[in-house]
């Protein structure tokens, strides 16, 4: 049954220190699939009833398994995301890897290495971590997997990645050892930019059926923007349609956990990248055949730090001691719905640097605390352009013809999507899902906002944040490894 937009807001070696194997509780193990889409909202589903999409197998994946209403990424951007799934850890607690562009730290297991070791067979097509630099600290892979992208199409819109992910998928599993089981890490590219301009619509889309959130203009443009991103929506669930296929021939669909999310919202202005509801607010459902009850919306707290031990529970294999992660093993397979686990009831989301044009590479660093009334946001350089700076092109927005449309007006809209913000903001979420009436002003609020913050200072400190133990200038250090073209220094080069 659909769901309404309120109620659904209710290698080895050292890597493997601190790791030992439990005894599995049954002789077959377990497979995992972890299916990422680049850039997919939370909600955009027609299992969600959004009349502009059509995923049945997604729809699917909900329907046999379970939907995760709350689930989040602590920090909304690709690599910065993707290290805490692949770490087990809080953005704060990746060293270098709390910066998208950056490189990937040696210093964390990562899960597909330690399930590797326990005698998996692990493989990654597309995108893993990334983008970034992982062979300058000694990794000879992505640590998503060893890569399988030899099978190629050609995909039916430009802009789409020619890489077949469910054939790769396909070829990965014919090369597994007889009666191994399989870690595979499937990160899609879509829906990451670029669209081919007007393809929804060539499509048979109907721009009367797209609600646009109210930090946008309804404006057709916009409207016919986020119908080239649903087609690409589209592309990566007709891949999820395979996958599944490929493991039923197999005879291995009810051994699996499969996982479909994203690793942050849409690359639309105020959404990716932006500490907001639809920024860091992730889809997430999983299928696990008759191991599990099917058909619940659970509303616990989950964190993309959780990723990792719950594989690694499911594998029967104690996590390290550096994940901070908790296992969900227990929430997924507890046959309840609605709230499961009280104490999953609160997430920290956190940005630093995401894409650059600022001088001396400069980062826009946030805080943030989520419950499930609340979205307090604490902005720690308010002078500064969040969304990047106007002279290089707002940088920490993808360009799209929304972005050209929103800058173009210079209106209400565009202060939303990319002028500067106060040092602390406050929404009350269930009156106000799109974050657009800020209430830190607000003197009936003046308790709520005083306690979530110390709560969340609480947090940060308790988990290690150089920005609260005294050492906030280490993310100023962390060297950029993204084009030049949009760099600070390149613009007044070409001045």
């Amino acid at each position: 049954m659909p769901i309404s937009r309120r109620n659904f807001l209710r290698s080895s070696g050292a890597l493997m220190a601190g790791c030992s194997i439990a005894t599995p509780q049954s002789g077959r193990r377990p497979n995992i699939v972890f299916f990422i889409a680049d850039d997919w909202s939370n909600r955009h589903a027609s299992y969600f009833g959004v009349p502009w999409l059509k995923t049945p197998h997604f729809d699917r994946v909900a329907r046999e398994g379970v939907v995760f209403a709350n689930a989040f990424t602590s920090n909304p951007k690709c690599s910065p995301c993707r290290a805490t799934i692949l770490t087990g850890r809080n953005s704060w607690q990746t060293k270098e890897a709390v910066s998208h562009y950056s490189i990937f730290p040696n210093d964390f297991p990562v899960y597909p290495s330690i399930l590797a070791d326990a005698g998996y067979h692990v493989g990654l097509t597309g995108k893993g971590w990334g983008p970034g630099d992982f062979k300058v600290t000694g990794w000879k892979h992505n640590h998503a997997g060893p890569a399988y992208n030899k099978m190629t199409y050609k995909p039916p819109y430009t802009g789409m990645s020619s890489n077949d992910y469910a054939a790769n998928f396909a070829d990965f599993l014919g090369q597994r050892p007889a009666g191994k089981p399989f870690c595979f890490w499937l990160g899609s590219a879509e829906p990451h930019r670029v669209y081919e301009e007007g393809s929804g619509l060539r499509a048979g889309k109907r721009l009367a059926d797209v609600k646009v959130p109210s930090y946008w203009p309804d404006n057709n443009l916009i409207k016919s923007d986020i119908l080239d991103y649903a087609l690409e929506v589209e592309s990566n669930d007709q891949h999820l349609g395979r996958v599944i296929e490929t493991l039923e021939r197999a005879g291995e669909l009810d051994n699996t956990m499969i996982v479909v999310t994203s690793d942050h919202g849409m690359p639309f202005p105020r959404v990716k990248g932006q500490i907001y509801e639809d920024g860091f607010h992730i889809p997430l459902a999983i299928r696990y055949g008759k191991n599990i009850v099917p058909g619940r919306v659970i509303d616990d707290f989950i964190n993309t730090r959780d990723f990792a031990p719950t594989f690694l529970e499911l594998a029967g294999v104690k996590a390290p001691a550096s994940m901070t992660g908790k296992s969900f093993l227990d929430v997924l397979k507890s046959g309840k719905s609605g709230t499961v686990d009280a104490t999953r009831d609160v997430m920290v989301i956190a940005k630093e640097r995401h894409d650059i044009g600022r001088p001396r590479d400069a980062g826009y660093p946030v805080r943030a605390i989520r419950t499930k009334e609340f979205l307090y946001v604490r902005n720690y350089t308010p002078d500064v352009w969040p969304a990047g700076m106007p002279e290089t092109g707002y940088r920490d927005v993808d360009d799209s013809p929304s972005k050209t449309f929103i800058i173009s007006r210079f209106d209400d809209y565009f202060k939303l999507n990319f002028g500067k913000r106060p040092a602390e903001e406050l929404f009350h979420l269930p009156s106000d899902p799109d974050c657009v009436k800020d209430q830190a002003r607000n003197l009936d609020y003046a308790l709520i906002m005083r306690g979530l913050r110390d709560r969340m200072e609480k947090i940060l400190k308790e988990e290690g944040d150089p920005r609260f133990n005294g050492n906030a200038s280490f993310f100023d250090t962390i060297q950029y490894t993204g084009p030049k073209h949009h760099s600070w220094e390149n613009w007044i080069k070409n001045q």
